[in-house]
């Protein structure tokens, strides 16, 4: 639509009536409030469309919410423009991976929009995104990578004191840390100052992906969002092929509600149901690491209203610990294993004792040594897994939810020496011994002769860089006892959906929109396929598209419901 048509439409639709909570009809209904959904509201409602945003869980966020919140996003205005960025370097760097699930248009639609969408919730928030120093895009090898960073975006602290009643109503897990206020803008090496900790803790002060949902959740009322909680979407109301609504069950019962201009859904994945993820995907999946409200509601509705779909074997995998916090219904909460094993004095073996990888490449791509398939034993040849590291290790190094020198968690295996530890993971004999042993010869010298772990600036970033080279990733096990904790292949969400055009509108069977209806975040078929670019590799699409979406279905000249 050209520029003069868009300003034509937003002075004609910015006179319509703020919604009432009770309201049944508005211009736009966006089912889901994680992040992608705030964004398409708030986008929707500064193009003047009066907006409902749906969610079913009491507490909005959605996997946004208990993640890094870090946002990639090539070209965005954050970056140095003495080292700019550019649009054939993004999508070379794509095009260096590409697996054949890629769609150039919609790919394009992320890369192309995607500083406009960050430039965007900033003009409209209180959100100020920086660049995180020297975070390293994650296959930095590949032609078109940023080894220097600049695309991964955190968006600092947000105080949830200024909430009022709307403080607690983001989700967060059973025992979830909210002194986040030490990891500001990446996460820092050391404590604040004491006096620093305690006006942030008074102010409620938090970071990571608190932060980023605080800021749009603040947003979304400040542009008049009429936001239900409790509200699950059971159907899709259709007339003549276009999308005119939602079918809901609130607390007091079923409703129906209209939309004049469209339904955009951004429920999150399905990682959460059992059912859809043995239909769909290519490899096991346990404990995902996501919320457990990601079953794959919005999928379904997308379903039952014809849309293709595409990507749907894979999700954005990584392995996980499942320690001792639950989420508010009492399901166990996975931790990412992220840091853990790239650390020295750790590895990660199978059943057999094994080490089978690289433990210090990104968490996406380690995906596809646990999915390795054994067509002898008809089985999955590296599940069950366990990290398994020295005591010298445990000193110095968090575990999941356990913390430097602490008493050994429920959770985590010791034993006084090697072939012990062995027993007490059900090893036939002691394969522990020979493989510690083997992998400490190259260790003492920064070699790793078998998978390499410690060439790549990457496997080193998240090491102990206080160590040079590559004994930021590489140090012996020696130190008694020993410990092991189990490793799960899970996932920070899944990345399969349905298929959209380059502005968010989900496409039929025919390749043809679905008048009225469209996606962004999870809920689609992602516009980088199956590969997680670097820090942020979900949430910066899914801004994008919420953002695409949101004034897009704003901007249709669609007026009414049929």
């Amino acid at each position: 639509m050209a520029c003069d048509q868009f300003s034509v439409f937003h002075r004609r639709v910015e006179k319509t009536p703020p919604v009432r909570p009770d309201a049944a009809v508005a211009d736009i209904i966006v089912v889901g409030a994680g992040a992608a959904g705030m964004v398409a509201a708030i986008a929707a409602a500064k193009a003047g469309a009066s907006v409902i945003l749906l969610e079913k869980a009491e507490q909005l966020g959605g996997t946004a919410a208990v993640s890094g919140g870090i946002v990639w996003a090539p070209m965005n205005h954050h970056i140095d423009p003495a080292d700019p960025d550019d649009r054939e370097a993004a999508l070379a760097y794509f095009g260096a991976l590409e697996g054949g699930d890629l769609r150039g248009d919609v790919l394009a639609g992320f890369v192309d929009h995607a500083a406009a969408a960050i430039a965007f919730i900033e003009a409209n928030s209180r959100l100020r995104f920086a660049v995180l120093p020297g975070y390293p895009d994650y296959y930095i090898d590949r032609p078109g990578a940023r080894p220097q960073g600049g695309r991964a975006l955190d968006s600092g602290l947000f105080p949830y004191s200024e909430l009022g009643e709307w403080r607690d109503r983001v989700a967060v897990a059973t025992a979830y840390p909210l002194a986040l206020a030490e990891t500001p803008l990446g996460g820092a090496t050391t404590m604040p100052a004491p006096e620093v900790m305690a006006a942030r803790i008074a102010r409620d002060e938090r970071g990571f992906g608190q932060s980023l949902v605080a800021g749009l959740l603040e947003a979304c009322l400040a542009t008049g969002v009429d936001i239900r909680l409790g509200a699950r979407v059971t159907g899709l109301a259709q007339v003549a092929g276009r999308i005119t609504g939602v079918d809901i069950m609130a607390v007091d019962g079923p409703q129906q509600l209209a939309a004049r201009r469209g339904v955009i859904v951004t429920t999150g994945g399905f990682e959460w149901n059992a059912e859809l993820a043995r239909s769909f995907l290519r490899g096991p999946i346990a404990h995902p690491a996501s919320p457990p409200t990601n079953t794959g509601d919005g999928l379904r509705l997308l379903m039952a209203a014809g849309a293709d779909l595409g990507n749907m074997t894979s999700a954005w995998w990584c392995p996980t610990i499942v320690t001792e916090q639950t989420w508010g219904d009492g399901s166990p909460r996975a931790v990412p294993v992220l840091i853990e094993r790239t650390l020295p004095g750790s590895i990660i073996v199978n059943a057999r004792g094994q080490r089978f990888c690289n433990e210090a490449v990104n968490y996406s791509a380690i995906a596809g040594a646990f999915h390795a398939f054994d067509p002898g034993s008809y089985s999955y040849a590296n599940l069950p897994a366990w990290l398994v590291f020295d005591h010298d290790y445990k000193l110095r190094n968090a575990v999941a939810t356990a913390l430097p020198g602490s008493d050994v968690p429920d959770w985590m295996i010791t034993a006084p020496d090697l072939p012990s530890l062995a027993a007490r993971l059900g090893m036939a004999g002691d394969p522990l011994t020979p493989t510690v042993a083997r992998f400490n010869a190259g260790a003492t010298r920064g070699e790793d002769r078998d998978f390499g772990r410690g060439a790549s600036e990457y496997d080193r970033f998240y090491g102990d860089r206080s160590r040079p080279g590559s004994l930021a990733t590489l140090g012996p096990l020696a130190a008694v006892p020993f410990y092991a904790v189990p490793l799960h292949m899970g996932a920070l969400g899944t990345n399969g959906g349905a298929r959209t055009d380059d502005h968010g509108r989900v496409l039929g069977h025919d390749g043809a929109p679905i008048p009225g209806l469209y996606a962004a975040g999870n809920v689609m078929a992602a516009p980088t396929g199956g590969i997680y670019a670097g820090a942020g590799g979900t949430l910066g699409p899914a801004l994008t598209y919420g953002w695409l979406a949101g004034r897009t279905a704003a901007a249709s000249n669609f007026d009414g419901v049929a």
